[in-house]
């Protein structure tokens, strides 16, 4: 067993034609004749009768069989399945899109930021509550409550994901320091991307190993370079920044610049159906009842792959000690989402707003550069801010952490995107099942980074900031669906014990109303929903 599973007690043992484990039936021991014991003769002792199973029933799909849930760790730790939604939340929005918009609008426009990534930590609770008390995919649990809605998402999943927006602005900013075109950067990425996750034994181990150091790296170097380049007045400025609620300049409601806003909200986090990737990664760590269920291998090793079992499971919700260990799975959760992933976003995202109001200062002209149309050049002027704070090659060394962010983002979305659709697949696809879940991880990885490259050297899209607003919008359409089912699967699924509470069912549903409604509002307001 691999040191990074959370239950190292993970049962093994199935059986391969239902996916459930074989259990044995207790049999009290039986002393043997020379037993010290003495008295009167005890009568040998019949088998016990199996309990009979106990199951949960939710929706019209297969009922859950009750399993014990596993103990949970403590919870302070260091960075688990939360790794991903980090790798991906400190991604362009923070890096690129919301330093944009601090260059135009100012620092107070940053109150949109901290409300989006606030309702999104909440989001990430609310979407592992379903995840560790079944050990299904939040698609399954779509499943339970209405088909369509299930499929709705491996549609809309194909519809924005499968443009390469991140990988292409890293590739932009990588070729700005070597000289390199962008396209031939990013196809070779999608190409390192895919053999690694091929050759990979157990893909969820790699990835988090590969991204706790780039995350490492980005924090604490971003960190020292914005105390180099920015001030005290910066940093006040971009704290008080994101409590200047309700000031939208006039100009942000434009055509030009509200889809943009928009889209950026989104992506302050993990963006679109990343959320909703996040509870199969907490399946492949054994988070709660995901203890039950095998992990996705490589190519490579996908005979190993182990029976997967049709449904998820439950655990007796009316027993106080599983109760107790419930309540410890909920603790370690939030400590994930309000201190890594909450606080690392947040933090990376001061650091690159700290710079983007230096780079104000050193070139005064680059707000009306990108009103005018030049998207990348906040990146120029960012890099020009981490140039003066010494040397030339700050520069590079920023350009790098652009690169860094869309190589993180890349290695998350496309191993997200390939572990939902082979389970939505593998689950509800007739026929699928005669090939195992690695083998189908597989078929979409490669599907998705053949079709990257063909947008990439043939593609429509304007450069990688296009593709990159063009994913931001569509993403929030994604997040305000997955909003709605989010309420309706642990509402009508889960146990009436462990249900959300009304104070999560209420930021959940104005999330939903947020992200939908600034979406529909920009395309009657404007006829737009992309700049």
């Amino acid at each position: 067993m691999d040191s990074s599973d959370i239950n190292p007690d993970r049962p093994r043992g199935r059986d391969d034609r239902t996916g459930t484990e074989t259990q044995r039936p207790h049999v009290p021991a039986q002393r043997g004749p020379d037993s010290a014991e003495t008295g009167p003769p005890t009568p040998s002792p019949q088998p016990e009768t199996p309990a009979k199973e106990r199951f949960w029933k939710a929706g019209r799909l297969e009922a859950m069989p009750i399993r014990p849930l596993p103990q949970a760790p403590p919870s302070i730790h260091i960075l688990g399945p939360t790794v991903f939604l980090v790798a991906l939340g400190v991604g362009m929005g923070e890096s690129y899109m919301w330093p944009r918009l601090v260059l135009v609008f100012g620092p107070d426009i940053r109150w949109l930021f901290l409300i989006g990534v606030s309702l999104q930590a909440v989001v990430m609770l609310e979407m592992s509550r379903y995840a560790m008390a079944t050990g299904e995919s939040i698609f399954f649990g779509a499943a339970r409550v209405f088909k369509p809605l299930m499929w709705f998402f491996f549609i809309t999943a194909i519809l924005v994901y499968i443009w390469p927006g991140h990988l292409s602005a890293g590739a932009s900013a990588f070729e700005r320091v070597t000289g390199i075109p962008w396209q031939a950067t990013a196809v070779a990425g999608m190409l390192l991307v895919g053999v690694v996750f091929t050759l990979a034994k157990v893909v969820y181990n790699l990835l988090e190993n590969v991204l706790s150091i780039c995350i490492g790296l980005l924090v604490v170097g971003t960190s020292v370079v914005a105390a180099m380049v920015g001030n005290l007045s910066d940093l006040s400025s971009t704290i008080t920044g994101m409590f200047a609620f309700g000031y939208l300049p006039g100009e942000a409601l434009s055509a030009a610049w509200f889809p943009v806003i928009v889209g950026s909200i989104a992506f302050a986090g993990p963006s679109g159906m990343q959320q909703m990737w996040y509870t199969l990664h907490l399946r492949d760590k054994g988070a709660g009842m995901g203890a039950h269920i095998p992990r996705i291998r490589g190519l490579r090793h996908a005979e190993e792959q182990e029976s997967m079992p049709s449904r998820g499971f439950m655990f007796d919700t009316s027993d106080p000690e599983e109760m107790s260990k419930w309540k410890g799975w909920r603790k370690w959760v939030t400590f994930d989402a309000f201190v890594l992933f909450w606080g690392i976003t947040m933090l990376v995202t001061i650091s690159f707003t700290v710079l983007a109001q230096a780079s104000a200062r050193f070139d005064p002209g680059v707000a009306q550069v990108i009103r005018d149309g030049e998207r990348d050049a906040a990146l120029d002027a960012m890099a020009a801010s981490f140039t003066a704070a010494g040397s030339p090659i700050f520069g590079t060394v920023f350009f790098c952490f652009i690169a860094l962010i869309g190589l993180n983002a890349t290695l998350g979305l496309f191993d997200s995107f390939s572990r939902g659709q082979a389970d939505m697949t593998y689950f509800f696809v007739p026929g699928a099942k005669r090939f195992s879940m690695s083998k189908l991880y597989g078929f979409f990885l490669w599907g998705l980074i053949a079709f990257g490259i063909a947008i990439l050297l043939f593609g429509p899209a304007d450069g990688p900031a296009a593709i990159l607003d063009i994913l931001a919008f569509l993403s929030t359409f994604a997040m305000g669906a997955y909003c709605v089912v989010l309420l309706l699967v642990n509402n009508i699924t889960l146990p009436k014990p462990i249900r959300p509470g009304i104070v999560s069912n209420a930021i959940i549903g104005f999330a939903a109303v947020f992200y939908l409604g600034a979406l529909f509002y920009s395309l009657f307001a404007y006829g737009v929903v992309v700049s």
